[in-house]
């Protein structure tokens, strides 16, 4: 089992950067692969970022690509979101996610044990 807590949300202006935490914590955290996916008011939970365990493969939304990067930091449990040149169609809720399979790592069932979640606000 994993629990996962992220940090770092809060209100920016368009254009700033923000980035998010995730601190997992379990028996087998460090085996996981992580994604972050994000949920706007009235709208699915959309996938933003996933990596691997081993850092090596990373994938992204079209919609963020080249404005976040995801990473981690395995010794000391934590998954981190790095978010530049913010728009104000970024404004959600960010949920970090770990899988315990390596498949479909860019949908919500794919994964196994969720984050409450951080706001992101980003004024215009």
């Amino acid at each position: 089992q994993v629990q996962l807590v992220e940090s770092g949300g809060g209100l920016v202006q368009a254009g700033g950067s923000l980035r998010l935490s995730c601190a997992a914590s379990g028996r087998t955290s460090s085996s996981y692969d992580m994604g972050w996916f994000r949920q706007a008011p009235g709208k699915e939970r959309e996938f933003v970022a996933y990596i691997r365990w081993s850092g090596g493969n990373t994938d992204y939304a079209d919609s963020v690509k080249g404005r976040f990067t995801i990473s981690r930091d395995n010794a000391k449990n934590t998954v981190f979101l790095q978010m530049n040149s913010l728009k104000p169609e970024d404004t959600a809720v960010y949920y970090c996610a770990a899988a315990r399979s390596r498949y479909y790592l860019r949908r919500t069932d794919g994964y196994d044990y969720w984050g409450q979640g951080t706001q992101v606000t980003v004024s215009s």
